[in-house]
């Protein structure tokens, strides 16, 4: 049975090559491999290292983050992953150009989150 995340790429795989009008056969080709080795990614039988999944994202014309969008954390698959909240709120206090007021910001979340 395929891991959890292995699916959900492999889903966002098989969306972003239905959106572009691919088949199985065209990307293979794109990618220098079989159209079956696209199906059992697509399944999720067989993980995509990370190069291979560079080169999807290159051919399908996608960041690789798109494969990660939509999935959902349940907090068992890794505790070093990072919910999409979190990730957005640092992108959004990394815009922050005022040094000064960007220090005031992440203060403000220190003290929230001590107040616990």
């Amino acid at each position: 049975m395929p891991h959890p995340i292995d699916a959900h790429v492999g889903r966002r795989v098989r969306e972003a090559r239905a959106a572009k009008g691919l088949s199985q056969e065209k990307l293979g080709n794109l990618l220098g491999i079989s159209f079956q080795q696209v199906q059992k990614y697509e399944k999720g039988a067989n993980r995509i290292g990370s190069s291979r999944l560079w080169a999807l994202a290159n051919a399908l014309e996608v960041p690789v983050s798109f494969f990660f969008e939509d999935m959902e954390y349940d907090g068992d698959v890794n505790e070093n992953f990072l919910p999409r909240r979190t990730i957005h709120m640092a992108k959004q206090i990394d815009a922050i150009e005022d040094e000064g007021v960007r220090n005031q910001v992440l203060n403000l979340i220190k003290a929230c989150s001590s107040a616990r």
